[in-house]
């Protein structure tokens, strides 16, 4: 039985999310495999998502935790120029396959916490 299974880890404070600005990164295991993953606010809402474009399972951040295109309308990785829709991850347009690996987050009391699954857990060190 995996002690996390299911959990809520704080990510970080609300206020450090603006709408449609700096991304907050974190580390997670994905299927057993370190990976980065970010936090964004978008409409009010904040989102999580593997740091790994479907095209091509690279990271997508054009500098570090940047991902919005210039109209803060979409997250764009760098590379090949695939762009996604902030809130569901899903292709919007170029080139990918899919949409991005969605990480549930809640978000209560000034406070972002990111949830754990049978398939993404955090990195022990």
């Amino acid at each position: 039985m995996n002690p996390f299974s299911d959990q809520a880890l704080f990510l970080c404070r609300s206020s450090e999310l603006a709408e449609a600005g700096q991304a907050v990164p974190f580390d997670v295991l994905y299927a057993g495999q370190a990976c980065r993953a970010f936090a964004i606010r978008y409409r009010g809402v904040v989102h999580a998502y593997l740091n790994r474009c479907t095209h091509v399972a690279m990271e997508m951040d054009y500098q570090p935790d940047r991902f919005f295109d210039d109209t803060g309308q979409w997250l764009l990785c760098a590379t090949h120029g695939a762009a996604y829709v902030p809130s569901t991850g899903q292709c919007a347009g170029g080139p990918c396959r899919g949409g991005l690996v969605k990480i549930a987050l809640s978000e209560s009391d000034g406070a972002v916490h990111w949830h754990t699954a049978h398939n993404l857990q955090p990195v022990e060190f």
